[in-house]
């Protein structure tokens, strides 16, 4: 790969924003990349600002700050206007359900509808987090194998019930 790329997710509280990042990087790790992850979010348990940052490499990571997304997945309008003009040469993927994006901006935009899709295909917009996580794997374009992508979701649940144990 050889090149650094940076992930931004940003949502608000009880999306499973960290958790689609945690994800992420989990599978990076099983691809056998250097991988970082940051999360920062708000005081409020749910419905407060969440935002998780996963970088991967095939070199050593010198530092997991952001400085140019390539791909950027906004799940609230208040995301998405915290953080679009970050992206300069990446993708915003955007939920239309959430975000109403500023496509004059010369910025790439994909609209992915992850909160309706799961309501109407998985029973409930608790997966829409999956639904982006599927997208983002698909977005990286093949620098995470789909095996290490389902091994990073039993790996993820593996570990919440050692933790809850």
């Amino acid at each position: 790969m050889s090149e650094r790329i940076e992930i931004l997710i940003s949502g608000f509280g009880g999306q499973g924003v960290v958790k689609a990042g945690r994800i992420t990087g989990e599978a990076s790790v099983l691809q056998g990349l250097f991988t970082t992850m940051l999360v920062s979010h708000g005081t409020e348990t749910r419905g407060g600002y969440v935002r998780t940052q996963v970088v991967l490499s095939d070199e050593e990571i010198d530092s997991p700050a952001l400085e140019s997304p390539a791909i950027f997945c906004a799940l609230s309008g208040a995301a998405y206007q915290r953080f679009f003009r970050s992206v300069d040469q990446g993708l915003i993927v955007y939920d239309p359900a959430y975000v109403q994006p500023d496509l004059g901006s010369g910025i790439r935009h994909l609209a992915l509808p992850a909160r309706d899709l799961a309501v109407s295909q998985l029973g409930g917009e608790l997966f829409a987090n999956m639904i982006v996580y599927g997208k983002l794997i698909a977005l990286l374009d093949g620098k995470i194998s789909k095996e290490n992508a389902r091994q990073a979701l039993a790996v993820g649940d593996d570990a919440k019930n050692r933790r809850e144990s």
